[in-house]
């Protein structure tokens, strides 16, 4: 008895997912419960498992578009029988090597040498003198050419080398390959690019920008990582710092935190703030649930996890969905500066970017600091220029002035 395997139901905006890989192959013995195959949906990758023990008939090939319902593979009930390819591979390889054997020897008998073949010494020559075999007119039986023909063809072979070498000259166009390669979309990435052009499209996405000097994180951070490490276990970087500064200046500008819903709009009491992560397969964003109610070490921890399954291509659905503001770190690609779109249907998104020492005025004085660029990009349907610049601005107070964030003032 054998039982079809089709593609589970994975989200209810997903109809349909790409085959990307068979980790078993077809003839396999599968256990039950057993990873059998990954199935990429346009939001994350899921596996596929068997729901019995037996020998998997493959239906699919990878790269296929398969729709929601639709037969994967099938498992037939009883083991898989035992291969037979290394015996035919033993069997065969004599038969092999008798017919290589016997390759020169069928040369060699009767109609063996063409017309203009030439011998082992012959060619030799030849190959020296750089001149082609079918330029040469054999003496030898059948045609052959001899020792003494390739000796001799010198003279009358090489007008012909020099005017074949500008031909062959005049062929290249240039040094270096100019090869092409031609690979289909992933879902992920059709679903990114048609999102971005949605928002382009559909919001008035106007971008802000300040800079924050970073020297007062960076004090800190070198003052408390030992001992922070020692007792969390995480190391304390610049995203748990974003993420709280964000989180404050949420509360004081909510609508920086709301989206539009037809012709309301909704505002959260709460901050589920998206994290933007370079995957293999494309750029993903998960999410850090009630950020607003988690501890420096908590949105550490949650960060590295999150990433690490991004990076792994083991983010759910559900560690993907929803999101209230998003914050993309350009910085670590060396990024100085850009204009971040919008996370739809979020209403903005804070960039951040590397950290260069530059000189700044400061009490009167010119000093080096490490400085960073912070953009915020919003939907100005929702957002007015007084609220963007406002938010970034109380972003920066609580980034160059950490206390702030632990006595939220």
């Amino acid at each position: 008895m054998s039982i079809e395997i089709k593609v589970p139901p994975v989200g209810e905006s997903i109809t349909e997912v790409v085959l990307s890989r068979w980790v078993k192959n077809d003839g396999d013995a599968v256990e039950m419960d057993e990873v059998i195959a990954e199935l990429e949906s346009d939001k994350a990758t899921f596996e596929l498992t068997a729901e019995q023990a037996g020998t998997l008939k493959t239906v699919a090939a990878e790269g296929d578009t398969l729709a929601i319902g639709a037969v994967v593979c099938k498992i037939e009930d009883g083991r898989a029988a035992p291969k037979t390819t290394p015996a035919a591979v033993k069997e065969e390889k004599p038969v092999v090597a008798e017919e290589k054997a016997a390759a020169p020897v069928a040369e060699k008998s009767g109609e063996s040498y063409a017309s203009g073949t030439p011998s082992p010494s012959a060619g030799k020559i030849l190959a020296e003198k750089g001149i082609a075999a079918d330029a040469v007119k054999g003496t030898g039986v059948d045609g052959r050419i001899t020792k003494e023909d390739a000796q001799n063809a010198e003279k009358t072979a090489q007008p012909v080398a020099k005017t074949e070498v500008p031909k062959a000259a005049v062929a290249v166009p240039g040094a270096g390959s100019r090869n092409e390669r031609r690979e289909k979309m992933s879902p992920l990435r059709k679903t990114v690019a048609k999102r971005l052009v949605t928002v382009k499209n559909e919001t008035a996405m106007l971008t802000t920008f300040n800079e924050v000097n970073m020297k007062p994180i960076m004090d800190l951070r070198g003052k408390y990582k030992d001992q922070f490490k020692e007792k969390y276990g995480v190391g304390l970087g610049f995203m748990s710092f974003f993420t709280k500064a964000v989180c404050e200046a949420l509360k004081d500008f909510p609508a920086v935190n709301a989206r539009i819903d037809g012709e309301s709009v909704v505002y959260n009491d709460f901050a589920d703030i998206s994290i933007a992560v370079s995957a293999p397969k494309g750029l993903v964003v998960p999410i850090i649930r009630n950020a607003e109610s988690m501890s420096l070490a908590q949105i550490e921890k949650t960060v590295i996890e999150l990433a690490t399954k991004a990076r792994d291509s083991k983010l759910t659905i559900e560690e993907m969905t929803g999101g209230t503001f998003t914050i993309t770190n350009g910085g670590v690609f060396g990024s100085m500066m850009s204009t971040p779109i919008i996370n739809a249907p979020q209403s903005a998104i804070l960039g951040m970017h590397n950290i260069i020492e530059r000189p700044v005025a400061e009490k009167g004085e010119v000093v080096i600091r490490p400085m960073m660029y912070v953009a915020l990009s919003y939907d100005h349907r929702i957002i007015d220029g007084r609220e963007s610049v406002g938010f970034l601005v109380r972003v920066k107070q609580l980034l160059e002035d950490p206390a702030r964030l632990l006595l939220g003032i």
